[in-house]
């Protein structure tokens, strides 16, 4: 008997999508700048470079963004906190289109204490502060941290030193201290699991400094090349040294930032020289010599190819990644000399959609550097001694009201914006009925395969991180399915596979909640059949943003046999629209949203 089959398996990340009022897309860039002395963190409209907000905190801070960019937090290692702030933009990802919420920035109410804060790591959604005066590590939520909890939990590397924890699934990567000398560098890396067991043995990594993620490799730069960790069985950390080619002069990276979009680390290497490091490659190592001696770095998140490098001379340098070669150069500021303490003020480097921006210390400004022509593009004034800075923002769908069915979803409503981004209590879900799903749906994969979506992949590549093309690559794997139509209609859903029909009888199996690597949940609602066809699938599972009885406008679908694993499935999502549309009104609805 036919078995029937999705191709591959869905994702269900977007919201049911009924009729949408006043949706328009909206750019929005924020900054957050602490000063070099002052307790005092600016935030700074990146677009039209109004002063938002000005938060009073406990002492100078280092800053951080989170990779959701709804969270900026402020290091102060002399004043022993580390402080939250909600950037007031955050991003719901639909698959097909991301809308934006855009609050106020604000101090979130959650501080992390302890003696003298310095390496701080975020990964998936959870963050270890580790002061090194104590030798532990408390690790925190971002999702907590946001609505202003404080709650941690700890991890003791041993003993006081210069040390690093990154919470890595369910195990923890701890820094082992230097057993005669803890004041010298860590000497490695002990993998532990959350009950403070011992996995495997000490991965050795001598005068451990600088930490980095890039896709889905983790490193850590050692005084002999680099520790790359990727996910290994059951997600256990798998940990690889990759030493240092002999072609490289005598050196050592202590300073590691990771690409984004493209899979490398860029790390410092002497004073006057950065190293482009690909652990996939043979020769993994590609020095970049610099005109005169480095004073910092940062890649470029939006354009991927890109990262630029800071020079005591006062120039800018655009590095291109791919070529391995500083590709172009601009005089920005007076000289910086990197003589004097390390500490000393000196320019930092973000980017902010078309721009790259460039804090200039001693003139009290931000420099604005056009990321097309690499030409200055303005000025930005904030009083004190800017120094650390980040950007957050993006551009993405703005809606004033956002209707599912008859249901309106306003996400300017605390409540329900707070449902909307996954943050919801037990008590708030309510079973739902396969009337929700019914109708006549069907697959916008083959719009996808015959070129009907390329506007779609071009509008998202207008404002988006990728080309079209690469967007059309991720939607390949996204939409791909074989089951080309889908009709439910009471009980009964029907399944048609090159036009040939698959039905049974499904009756609700209850919902589970799934807490995400953000730390935001989902809901799926489950149903199990009853009777019907062999070859039809035991379980079908829906999932959208909606949490209680509402009608869904297009949706996403898991099915198989084995309940547990669906539940598990995490990289596909073949996606159905309302038969009733054409493809020109799919690719509106699409751009609209």
């Amino acid at each position: 008997m036919r078995r029937l089959s999705s191709g591959i398996s869905a994702l269900a990340l977007l919201v049911g999508l009924g009729s949408t009022a006043m949706a328009e897309d909206v750019t929005a860039w924020r900054l957050f700048v602490s000063d070099h002395a002052k307790p005092v963190v600016h935030v700074i409209d990146a677009v039209d470079g109004d002063t938002l907000a000005r938060f009073d905190i406990k002492g100078p801070a280092s800053l951080y963004r989170s990779d959701s960019g709804e969270a900026v937090y402020a290091v102060q290692g002399d004043a022993d906190v580390v402080t939250t702030i909600r950037t007031g933009i955050a991003f719901q990802d639909h698959g097909d289109h991301a809308d934006i919420d855009i609050e106020d920035a604000a101090l979130a109410g959650a501080e992390i204490a302890g003696d003298y804060p310095v390496h701080f790591v975020g990964h998936d959604g959870h963050w270890a502060a580790f002061f090194d005066k104590e030798g532990l590590a408390r690790v925190f939520e971002e999702h907590e941290a946001l609505e202003g909890h404080a709650s941690f939990r700890e991890v003791n590397s041993g003993a006081p030193h210069h040390g690093v924890v990154v919470p890595y699934g369910n195990f923890d990567l701890v820094s082992e201290p230097h057993p005669q000398d803890p004041s010298n560098l860590p000497i490695g890396i002990k993998t532990f699991d959350r009950d403070g067991n011992s996995v495997g043995d000490l991965a050795e990594c001598p005068d451990l400094h600088g930490e980095a993620t890039s896709g889905n490799q983790l490193a850590f730069a050692c005084a002999t090349g680099l520790l790359v960790v990727t996910p290994g069985p059951g997600g256990a950390p798998s940990i690889e040294h990759i030493a240092y080619s002999p072609a490289l002069p005598e050196g050592k990276s202590t300073t590691l930032t990771g690409g984004r979009g493209l899979q490398y680390f860029l790390g410092n290497y002497g004073p006057s020289a950065v190293v482009l490091i690909d652990p996939s490659e043979e020769e993994a190592f590609r020095l970049v010599e610099l005109p005169t001696r480095r004073v910092t770095f940062a890649v470029d998140p939006i354009r991927a190819r890109f990262a630029y490098i800071f020079t005591e001379d006062g120039q800018l340098h655009q590095l291109d990644v791919i070529a391995g070669e500083v590709s172009k150069s601009l005089a920005l500021t007076d000289p910086y000399s990197m003589d004097g303490h390390w500490s000393d003020p000196r320019p930092r480097v973000a980017v902010a959609g078309d721009h790259i921006v460039v804090t200039d210390p001693l003139a009290g400004k931000l420099l604005l550097v056009d990321a097309a022509s690499f030409k200055k593009d303005g000025e930005i004034a904030v009083e004190g001694t800017p120094f650390n800075i980040v950007a957050v923002g993006g551009t993405g769908t703005a809606h004033e009201g956002h209707e599912h069915g008859d249901e309106a979803h306003d996400h300017g409503h605390d409540h329900d914006s707070q449902i909307y981004k996954g943050y919801f209590e037990d008590a708030q879900i309510a079973a739902r009925a396969l009337s929700d799903w019914e109708g006549d749906w069907q697959s916008v994969y083959p719009y996808l395969q015959d070129g009907t979506l390329d506007p779609v992949m071009e509008h998202k590549a207008e404002s988006g991180e990728q080309t079209a093309e690469e967007y059309r690559a991720y939607y390949e794997i996204g939409y791909r399915t074989n089951v080309e139509r889908i009709t439910i209609e009471g009980d009964t859903v029907t399944f048609y596979e090159d036009g040939k029909p698959l039905a049974a009888r499904y009756a609700s199996d209850g919902y589970e909640v799934l807490t995400y690597a953000k730390g935001n949940r989902g809901v799926r609602f489950i149903f199990k059949k009853s009777a019907g066809e062999d070859a039809a699938p035991q379980f079908i599972q829906f999932s959208d943003h909606a949490i209680a009885p509402q009608d869904a406008g297009h949706y996403h679908l898991y099915w198989g046999d084995d309940r547990a694993a669906l539940l598990e499935e995490v990289t596909h999502w073949p996606t159905y629209y309302p038969s009733s549309l054409g493809a020109g009104e799919i690719v509106d609805e699409m751009i609209a949203h």
